[in-house]
């Protein structure tokens, strides 16, 4: 399954930037989540260009969210050609507040070909980002850093390395109230295992963090199992483990686990539940309260995965 092009970024609607674009007047500076994007496949110019035409284009001084989409043959240029040119233009993007790398369609880049470079640049650049979202795994690198404001970060990979996850987990990040991490599988990258999640399910991380997701993964029942112990839970609001393989085993971890009776939400969308767990997990949670998402129960392949389960996002 593929994944769409960002609707909206820090609340703002997405609004595909044009240079030159002619019939009726852009929204303003501060309206709307400007991407820029260019078509790879066209002979149309290169990235460089088209933001600048942007910087020139559209208020700078005003842009508060910037989505970077397809910056050329996303599997031949690094990430950090768009990021690079984003920093140089820093003295201009004064009211920059949330930045989204690699909104690609599975029509522009799969998203285990996009790739993505050194994210943790940005954050350098803006100390007053909120928000940062990312699309990709392939050549990701985040290593440990420090950001007072950040709020929310977003990483959709079909594979997240091992050290993308440690560099997260190291980091200061005093703000940050939203965690979503699309771990994938082996085969795309994603080894990460549940104990590298440790620092974080620990509850020693993040003060401020009330949202978790941790999506996508071909170890989701192993998930399961180390959220259904953490201390981490108790402080959350909403719990994300969608997309992923869970089954009847991680979703009776969760039930016999720590109350999850607390949250506001439980995202479990994408799964392998039997229709009885289903109808157990809804009995003990929704009486009190707790929106839970069951939809797109997925039928097993011989072919795919253990035991034929699969993943959202992979490829």
């Amino acid at each position: 399954m593929s994944v769409d092009h960002l609707h909206e970024l820090l609340g703002l609607p997405a609004v595909d930037f044009e240079s030159g674009e002619a019939g009726g007047p852009r929204p303003a500076a501060d309206a709307a989540a400007w991407r820029v994007w260019i078509d790879a496949y066209e002979d149309e110019g290169t990235w460089e260009e088209e933001f600048n035409a942007f910087l020139d284009e559209v208020d700078p001084a005003g842009v508060r969210a910037l989505i970077i989409g397809q910056w050329g043959e996303s599997y031949e240029e690094k990430s950090s050609y768009p990021i690079g040119l984003v920093i140089a233009a820093a003295d201009r993007l004064t009211s920059l507040e949330a930045v989204f790398v690699g909104d690609m369609t599975m029509e522009e880049s799969e998203i285990s070909w996009i790739e993505q470079s050194d994210v943790t640049a940005l954050l350098a650049a803006f100390p007053s980002l909120v928000e940062l979202g990312v699309r990709g795994g392939s050549e990701l690198v985040f290593p440990a850093t420090k950001h007072e404001r950040l709020r929310t970060l977003t990483i959709e990979t079909g594979g997240l390395p091992r050290e993308v996850v440690r560099g997260v987990l190291d980091s200061e990040l005093p703000a940050l109230e939203r965690l979503e991490l699309w771990l994938g599988v082996s085969a795309y990258g994603g080894d990460a295992q549940v104990a590298d999640l440790a620092p974080l399910l620990s509850g020693t991380r993040f003060p401020a963090l009330r949202h978790l997701g941790l999506r996508n993964s071909e170890i989701q029942n192993e998930i399961a199992a180390a959220v259904a112990s953490a201390p981490l839970v108790a402080r959350l609001h909403t719990l994300d483990l969608s997309s992923g393989t869970l089954g009847d085993e991680g979703a009776a971890s969760l039930l016999e686990g720590q109350p999850l009776t607390h949250l506001d939400a439980l995202d479990l969308h994408h799964h392998f539940l039997t229709e009885p767990m289903e109808r157990r997990v809804i009995e003990a949670l929704e009486p009190h309260g707790v929106r839970v998402d069951l939809s797109e129960r997925c039928e097993p392949w011989d072919n795919r995965g253990p035991a034929g389960r699969y993943v959202t996002v992979s490829e």
